[in-house]
């Protein structure tokens, strides 16, 4: 038998190819030294180190292995940080992408685990309430290294939309409206009076139509609020909460209620529809001085010259468009801007890891900082 250096050279190549698939290489080999994921991962892992306590009370030690919280927790973040809109889009591409991998501690022959793991195990994370501790965590972390102001804030709110459409709107109180046959018919809503009083989401029934100014189209939202430090434009705290009309003030009063007790003068900086003779009087009952924009447009301004006057109101509204930076990427990067679960507990949870996943990016470039 004649053999052609075709065929010689599929023969003397086939060894080498088997020789590269028992291949001893690690993700931890592929990752750049100088990659920025390597010193955010250094921060989720001294977080995670403190729930440590937490993850132990969450599972038995008898019965099948579960997947680690820590896993989960670690795929949330990698999920805001790299736009995946969707459990099951993540662990497609936990397959083949070896960042992602090394960044959950798996090896490169691993299998990623199921999409249904995040549903099974969601439940127990929210009833122990992992993502407002992880949340704390983090804020704990900036603490620890001097990145947070504990004299100045500021605080705003925005309404996103949420996971239902208009069609689920009906009413509260009789038969539901008449609905043309078809997967995705049209259906019109002109001459119909409907509002959260008479009219609830079949699909999301704590979502709430609402609107952020005359000149925007209504949609079904919840009400994200975020109160941010001045130092570095730190989140220090965050809530989600019904989009009513009037969550952003009373939200505000709460989360700065939360603030750790200070013997200081506080301040909290505001846009004009913080300017409210009920909020201001409330905020300076906590000991906090509002620095609000003052809203002169329709009626006389609840803030008057002795406090506009001094240089720090016009430095807290300078430093107070700062927040929009997050409330940019959280809805753009982390894919907030339309929520991807229903009710407002997992919505919340979403929200809380969002806002810890951006605070650990703001951490990780300040470490990185020249000093």
């Amino acid at each position: 038998m004649l053999w052609s250096p075709r065929w010689r050279w599929l023969v003397r190549g086939t060894p080498e190819r088997q020789m590269a698939m028992l291949s001893t290489l690690s993700p931890e080999d592929l990752i750049p030294g100088d990659h920025p994921i390597r010193r955010i991962r250094k921060v989720v892992d001294a977080v995670l180190a403190e729930l440590d306590d937490e993850f132990a009370a969450m599972y038995a030690m008898t019965g099948r292995p579960s997947v680690p919280p820590e896993q989960l927790l670690k795929a949330s973040v990698l999920m805001a940080m790299y736009s995946i809109r969707s459990e099951r889009a993540f662990c497609e591409r936990l397959n083949y992408d070896l960042l992602f991998k090394w960044f959950l501690d798996l090896a490169i022959d691993a299998k990623a685990f199921d999409a249904t793991t995040f549903s099974k195990n969601r439940r127990r994370l929210l009833d122990h309430e992992i993502a407002d501790r992880f949340f704390a965590a983090v804020v704990a972390q900036a603490k620890l290294r001097r990145y947070v102001s504990s004299d100045h804030f500021s605080v705003d709110g925005t309404l996103l939309e949420a996971w239902a459409s208009h069609k689920s709107f009906q009413p509260k109180d009789g038969p539901p409206s008449s609905m043309p046959p078809g997967r995705n018919a049209e259906v019109g809503f002109r001459g119909q009076r409907r509002s959260n009083q008479t009219h609830v989401s079949t699909t999301d029934p704590e979502a709430r139509m609402a609107r952020k100014s005359n000149a925007t189209a209504a949609k079904l939202s919840y009400a994200g609020h975020l109160l941010m430090e001045h130092r570095n434009a730190l989140l220090v705290d965050i809530e989600l909460t019904e989009a009513n009309g009037y969550a952003e003030r009373d939200t505000a009063l709460e989360m700065l209620a939360r603030l750790p007790a200070s013997r200081r003068r506080r301040t909290v900086a505001g846009d004009k529809g913080y300017d409210t003779a009920g909020f201001v009087a409330d905020v300076r009952a906590l000991g906090v001085t509002p620095h609000v924009a003052p809203n002169t447009t329709r009626q006389r301004s609840t803030i008057d010259g002795r406090t506009t006057r001094h240089p720090g109101h016009q430095t807290s509204q300078r430093i107070r468009k700062r927040i929009e930076e997050p409330f940019g990427w959280i809805k753009t990067i982390a894919g907030g801007r339309k929520l991807r679960y229903i009710g407002r507990q997992r919505n919340r949870a979403w929200f809380l890891m969002t806002g810890a996943v951006y605070n650990i990016l703001r951490i990780t470039a300040l470490d990185a900082a020249p000093a």
